[in-house]
């Protein structure tokens, strides 16, 4: 049978004790508990006051466990435990309430100890829970008695315990036992056969230092053998050395002979040139001779006159675009034999000059490089090389030519200068915003494009 009282019940139900069961409370205060509830018994008991709490009204509720109230009974129970255990201790009116219901549940539980008979078949710890509610006529006599009786249950478990414990350490010991006396035959067989083992390798350990002893005697024959060999290799080496050097001097008489031979040939070969040239010069006398002799003119048009004279008409046909044309690059790389000059630095720091001048290089002769595979224009770059020691190292491309300026020139001073070395006609533009570099150039016949549109044309066939 549950010696848990139903939750839930008709409100009727936990109304006052009749008059009896009052002066039976009154009764068996006897002075109160000579020790604290046993723990089964105050579990017991908290577990009826949270079962009772669920059924009350909020009006009935005792104000400090109204906020509990709300709570699954378990959880009650678990939670507020301290304080519903005080609330029945303190309050007469809510631990009334509790035994009415203990009382309606366990009737006739109630009615033996209201009568001082305690069912002998009863748990204790329900017969103290409710004579701890209930309150009749020697309730803490009965609540002592439970206490003895759980202790001394708990003692009997103890030894029960304690002798099922024992029993278990003897047939541990038992095990141990035995397992330890077959570990030790297991050692001891263990203990022959390694001495059995030992035996042997000591036989072997015999063995091989006789076949050390041996190997050293062979060993130190080899390195007496090896020291003969090594000085007879010495004295080999010794012999090849000497020879060695007596056919280097003889190199060395040969090379002087064969280099006073070439000095003689030189010698031969001057005088032969000597003889050259003054007959050379006989001709061209002679031919001058000839010519104030025939009376021929002075002046004659050459071919390279006639191409240099197309060329020029041709050059003077691009004056007609201005230089900010963004068509003018265009024009002039379709003319044939055009030679594009660029100012590296100019270009590249108009362009992306927020990079390293390293990068900068790479880039524009990578770009520089697309361009001269698709036009098939010869292109000359120049970069400014006479703030360092050694003209940065640069990888060679295969149609850009690539130049620095030498210590003491600027790379526009190398610009005009190669735009100046250029023949009459050829056209030539220049790939820069110098305002400086563009009025030379002009004035030795070159045009100037301005390093803005000359990064577009870069752009959009990169």
């Amino acid at each position: 049978m549950s010696t848990r009282p139903e939750a839930g019940g008709d409100s009727e139900d936990n109304g006052p004790h009749d008059e009896d069961a009052h002066a039976a409370d009154g009764d068996g205060d006897g002075g109160g508990l000579a020790r604290p509830l046993p723990g089964p018994v105050r579990a017991r008991v908290v577990e009826y006051g949270s079962d009772v709490l669920g059924g009350m009204s909020a009006g009935d509720l005792p104000p400090l466990l109204r906020r509990v109230a709300r709570f699954e009974p378990r959880r009650r129970a678990r939670l507020a435990g301290p304080q519903i255990a005080a609330q029945l201790e303190t309050d007469d009116a809510f631990r009334d309430r509790v035994a009415a219901r203990v009382e309606q549940v366990w009737p006739e539980l109630a009615g033996g100890l209201r009568s001082g008979m305690v069912p002998p078949a009863a748990d204790p710890v329900a017969v103290a829970a409710c004579a701890y509610l209930l309150r009749p006529k020697g309730w803490p006599d009965i609540i002592e008695d439970v206490h003895l009786e759980l202790e001394r249950q708990s003692s009997v478990q103890e030894a029960d315990e304690t002798a099922e414990a024992l029993d278990a350490a003897r047939r541990e010991l038992d095990e141990a036992r035995h397992g330890h006396q077959a570990e030790l035959e297991r050692l001891r067989s263990q203990i022959k056969a390694q001495r059995t083992e030992i035996a042997e390798l000591r036989r072997k350990v015999h063995t091989e230092r006789q076949r050390a002893r041996e190997a050293t005697e062979r060993s130190s024959r080899a390195l007496a053998e090896t020291a003969d060999r090594e000085s007879e290799t010495a004295r080999q080496v010794g012999t090849l050395a000497s020879e060695n050097r007596r056919l280097r001097s003889r190199l060395a008489a040969a090379e002087a002979q064969v280099e006073n031979a070439r000095r003689a040939v030189r010698a031969g070969r001057n005088a032969d040139e000597a003889r050259l040239r003054v007959l050379l010069d006989v001709l061209v006398d002679a031919s001058h001779g000839l010519r104030r002799e025939l009376a021929l003119p002075a002046a004659l048009d050459n071919p390279a006159d006639l191409v240099a004279e197309t060329e020029q008409q041709r050059r003077v046909s691009l004056g007609g675009l201005p230089d900010d044309d963004p068509g003018l690059l265009e024009h002039l790389l379709t003319v044939p034999g055009v030679h594009l000059l660029v100012d590296g630095y100019n270009v590249t720091k108009t362009g992306y000059g927020t990079i390293p001048l390293a990068d900068q290089r790479t880039r524009l002769m990578n770009s520089l490089e697309g361009l001269a595979s698709r036009t098939k224009a010869e292109i000359t770059c120049v970069f400014d090389g006479a703030d360092v020691d050694t003209p940065p190292v640069v990888a060679p491309t295969r149609r850009v030519r690539l130049l620095f300026s030498a210590p003491g020139e600027t790379a526009d001073e190398l610009i005009v200068r190669l735009v100046r070395a250029e023949p009459p006609g050829r056209p030539i533009a220049v790939a820069t915003s110098d305002r400086e570099i563009v009025t030379a150039v002009r004035r030795a016949g070159a045009r100037a494009v301005p390093s803005a549109i000359f990064l577009r044309r870069l752009e959009a066939h990169g």
